[in-house]
């Protein structure tokens, strides 16, 4: 059932909180480099433009207008990655998800996590209002960044990745730490895609497909979350189809997995085994 953390409107059904609507709840990089590797260029050209290259002056964006909280988290360092998810450089989270920048070809890694309880059913989560991309959408469990420090720059089975997946469900949801550990976290494959939010926001990522299926205890941060829910197959169709219709907003990279994969890995969740693939990336 759905949980909403902030919003009035919820109504009952059958004794479920639903949401309304619903039937069920530091400038660190090298720029020639960034746009050298987005182009494919390799070896020596690459290599000479970024030696001749000097600071570029990154947009100017205010944003007095915008959640406080949230505003701080745009100071976070993201892994800054050519399309081949090799790392290049670290930058602000506000600089990778400014459009003027991602049109330039700026690109980070990025996860999203699936958590499945006992019941086979999928954590959903609705995003705030406070989020500065896609406030308010329906989306997977848990979608973030792994950040340009050591442990989580660490690559060897996509465990830095894993290790930011667990502060990150820690950080958004409340779960206990030692409730999901990294070793828990199934790293599946890596999809490539990039969205608008509006006009001045949005995203371009390497996003690796994390998933997780365990019973956990949930205290959501109302700043990151104002709902979530445990949802059947058939309730998230319910969901999409709504959102087909505008009814309701869901986030473009869980509707690209939902669209694609996800019921797929849903059905097999205990011989996930064979969707393994950390050779491919799906460029959606």
């Amino acid at each position: 059932m759905w949980r909403a953390l902030r919003r009035a409107g919820a109504v009952s059904r059958g004794g479920a909180a639903v949401p309304e609507g619903w039937c069920c709840r530091r400038r660190v990089w090298d720029w020639h480099q960034v746009l050298a590797s987005a182009a494919g260029l390799r070896g020596g050209k690459a290599r000479a433009q970024s030696r001749t290259c000097a600071t570029v002056t990154m947009p100017e964006v205010s944003t007095d207008h915008l959640d406080e909280q949230q505003v701080q988290l745009l100071a976070e360092m993201c892994i800054l990655i050519d399309e081949n998810d090799n790392k290049i450089g670290a930058d602000t989270k506000k600089n990778c998800h400014l459009n003027e920048n991602i049109d330039k070809g700026l690109l980070h890694r990025a996860f999203s996590v699936f958590l499945f309880n006992t019941e086979n059913k999928l954590l959903l989560q609705q995003r705030s209002s406070a989020k500065i991309t896609f406030p308010d959408c329906f989306t997977n469990t848990c979608c973030s960044h792994p950040l340009s420090r050591p442990l989580e720059l660490e690559e060897n089975n996509a465990i830095g990745v894993r290790r930011a997946a667990q502060r990150r469900l820690k950080a958004e949801l409340g779960i206990p730490m030692e409730q999901v550990t990294p070793e828990e976290i199934q790293y599946l494959t890596r999809i490539h895609y990039k969205a608008k939010s509006d006009g001045i926001w949005g995203e371009h990522e390497i996003d690796y497909i994390l998933f997780v299926q365990k019973d956990v205890m949930l205290n959501p941060d109302p700043n990151e979350i104002q709902s979530h829910c445990y949802v059947t197959q058939k309730e998230l169709k319910q969901l999409l189809d709504k959102a087909s219709r505008d009814e309701v907003k869901i986030t473009p990279w869980f509707k690209l997995i939902a669209e694609t994969f996800l019921f797929k890995w849903w059905d097999n969740l205990h011989n996930l085994n064979k969707f393994i693939d950390h050779q491919k990336i799906h460029r959606m």
